[in-house]
């Protein structure tokens, strides 16, 4: 899994009017969430932020937040909002995490090669885009690679048939048809 690092400063202030003012020096506000625990309100370099999340984006990421007060958290990004007409960052929601507890990731899977049944007047059909993995963040995959070069007409590959890192479990069905080769 990615990792960044990003620099934040606890937020004192509230309200309509600072964020505006906040927003024209260039910072953005945002809110890590702690499961329960009371939300801490930060400030970020706006540059800094959208750089960094753009670098991130579609994909699972684990965000070490260094506060200003000397704290730092590990997070995930829950939810980005943004200006609509100008495209730029408005204000980010982070979701504190455990890096030592196995959680539930949705994972991209890519295909490589061409299939032996494409030569052979055949079609690839591609069923599944993403997987279903649990295991602790940094234990997960950033994508699940599978090569269909050996794939001849009619043959499949399913979830089980998927390489997946020790220590990852697999939640999606085992049978479920992930691309296979049709006959024209």
């Amino acid at each position: 899994m990615i990792t960044k690092e990003i620099t934040a400063s606890v937020r004192e202030a509230f309200g309509k009017g600072p964020m505006r003012r906040m927003r024209a020096e260039g910072k953005t506000p945002g809110v890590v969430y702690s499961g329960g625990a009371e939300a801490l309100a930060l400030e970020f370099e706006t540059k800094v932020l959208f750089r960094e999340l753009l670098d991130i984006q579609g994909r699972n990421a684990v965000i070490n937040l260094k506060i200003n007060n000397g704290g730092k958290k590990s997070v995930l990004v829950k939810e980005i909002q943004t200006d609509p007409v100008k495209d730029t960052l408005y204000h980010a929601d982070f979701l504190e995490i455990d890096l030592q507890k196995s959680s539930t990731f949705t994972v991209p899977v890519t295909y490589v090669g061409k299939a032996k049944g494409e030569d052979m007047g055949g079609f690839k059909q591609i069923s599944k885009t993403s997987i279903e993995l649990e295991g602790k963040p940094l234990d997960i995959p950033d994508s699940c690679t599978i090569d269909v070069s050996g794939l001849a007409i009619g043959d499949k590959i399913t979830a089980a048939q998927i390489e997946i890192p020790e220590g990852v479990a697999l939640i999606s069905k085992p049978e479920m048809v992930c691309v296979s080769v049709i006959a024209p």
